[in-house]
């Protein structure tokens, strides 16, 4: 007699337990039981505890991606000051240009080298953003990344121009480069970069006996820069873990015997469960136990709370929670455990707004203050928690934006310029090449409508920031057992289609 499999008898394969568990780390109890009235926040991983007066020299690393929803302008954004270069930008741009006068210029270190194609030029920041041009000028927490996006290979306007060289999908496209910025693959991608630097965090997690599930940590909704192989994203709301109502016997008709039934279903683990359920309950359990102990430590620490103090601007209120989530990082460990805490952390927060196809010219700089506000309170935070050295922060965007004016916005284009920022960042200068715009459709750099091609890839920063937190050429994936593979080779895949050392060399210490 034949015998149909159960459910429960279905077979699942590795690959296929590792795409549920990529993908069911991000999932929200209120996403799988609004009935209840739960918040995505509720899913959060474990957290950390009283925020160390000092925590430098303890080992700790976080790293942090800002992404710019929708395709930042950095046409507006870094600008030239010089009488020469102001002049193109202006008749370039019309009236989408920034007077020279309220443009806030940058004075990049006497060592640092001179800028190639910048023809001994001056660059400025958008009036917007004078906190930033104090980190850059003063304080030397910020670089500035010239021309970065997305390529497989040195690319040249003549081979962009008769595509005869690997050019990254679907160029233009918002979802397709948001995912390219985030994985170097096309919408559809299920590992990140930066979920391959938390996949090496989680095992030096581990062996710290931390808790391994705040290794990559969302503030903003699901992304693929932090799906790992191993490490899954946990959801953080912006302003902080909420209370599950569904463990309060007052939110389930007053019944404790409810809050209980609650609690078996989802952290059944039965034997006639299938196996994927069971993964699921898993998922749950551990959610709901390490948000209990989120709630615990995040009331001990000295950031205060962007709960009880929003600010108004959503991008500081997320790393704001970053930054208590940081602070309490020691406490993570086995209770006991010598040296116990997290190793290596990493955030996600974004900004949404920036696809100005028109009113650039009013909402653009209204955005650019928000970036410099969030950014320079990070700062802050760090500052006082004497943890400026062991977090680094970047932006990141779909895309830049045409330097040619659509009339009353920009439309989408490929390169742009970016920023970095942190006490083990090599700051007060730029990286990389100012690129060559003649005029609206001429340049080396330049594939139309001021739209430009790249000088420096994304797999050059991923590198850098990999290799500053602690990824080397001997690093494997999955700890080796993945066929040997480097893990450096999948965090900037295309590294090695560029000769020579790469322009980001330098860009970090320590």
């Amino acid at each position: 007699m034949s015998h149909t499999p159960s459910r429960s008898d279905a077979p699942v394969t590795a690959s296929s337990r590792r795409d549920f568990l990529r993908r069911g780390g991000a999932v929200s109890l209120g996403a799988a039981l609004p009935a209840w009235g739960m918040n995505l926040a509720a899913m959060v991983a474990s957290a950390n505890a009283a925020a160390a007066v000092s925590n430098t020299g303890d080992g700790y690393k976080a790293l942090v991606c800002v992404f710019l929803q929708g395709g930042n302008d950095h046409a507006n954004t870094v600008v030239p000051v010089d009488a020469a270069g102001h002049a193109l930008y202006a008749r370039l741009r019309g009236a989408l240009a920034t007077p020279r006068a309220q443009l806030l210029p940058l004075s990049p270190l006497a060592s640092a080298p001179a800028v190639n194609g910048l023809g001994g030029g001056q660059l400025a920041l958008s009036p917007a953003l004078p906190k930033l041009q104090q980190l850059f000028n003063t304080e030397r927490r910020l670089a500035v990344l010239l021309n970065i996006g997305p390529l497989q290979q040195p690319t040249t306007l003549a081979q962009f121009r008769a595509r005869s060289v690997a050019l990254p999908p679907k160029l233009f496209s918002h979802n397709d480069q948001q995912s390219v910025w985030q994985s170097h693959a096309a919408e559809g991608s299920t590992v990140g970069w930066g979920g391959l630097i938390g996949d090496q965090g989680l095992l030096s997690n581990r062996a710290a006996q931390a808790t391994e599930s705040l290794s990559c940590v969302n503030l903003a909704g699901n992304a693929v820069y932090l799906a790992g192989q191993q490490a899954g994203q946990f959801m953080v709301n912006p302003l902080g873990p909420d209370r599950l109502l569904a463990l309060q016997p007052a939110n389930m008709l007053g019944s404790q015997d409810c809050v209980d039934a609650f609690k078996a279903l989802v952290g059944t683990q039965e034997p006639a469960v299938h196996r994927l359920a069971k993964e699921h309950s898993a998922i749950m359990r551990r959610a709901m136990d390490t948000n209990a102990v989120l709630l615990d430590k995040l009331s001990r620490v000295s950031v205060p709370d962007a709960r009880t103090q929003a600010s108004g601007n959503p991008l500081a209120d997320q790393l704001r929670t970053a930054a208590r989530i940081m602070a309490a990082h020691r406490s993570l460990g086995a209770a006991g455990a010598a040296g116990a805490g997290l190793r290596r952390q990493v955030f996600f927060v974004s900004l949404g707004g920036f696809d100005l196809h028109d009113n650039l010219s009013g909402q653009h700089p209204v955005l650019l203050a928000q970036l410099d506000e969030a950014l320079a309170q990070l700062d802050t935070d760090l500052g006082e928690l004497q943890m400026r050295d062991q977090v680094t922060a970047f932006t990141a965007s779909d895309f830049g934006r045409t330097l040619s004016s659509n009339g009353d916005g920009s439309d989408h284009g490929w390169g742009a310029h970016h920023f970095v920022m942190g006490g083990a960042v090599q700051g007060g200068r730029f990286w990389g090449d100012w690129p060559e715009v003649t005029d609206h459709d001429t340049g080396a750099q330049n594939i139309g409508q001021g739209r430009l091609l790249p000088t420096m890839a994304v797999d050059h920063l991923s590198e850098a920031l990999a290799r500053w937190m602690g990824v080397t050429d001997a690093t494997l994936l999955d700890n080796g057992a993945n066929n040997g593979k480097k893990a450096l080779d999948r965090i900037a895949p295309h590294r090695s289609a560029f000769a020579g050392n790469s322009p980001l060399t330098g860009l970090m210490s320590g």
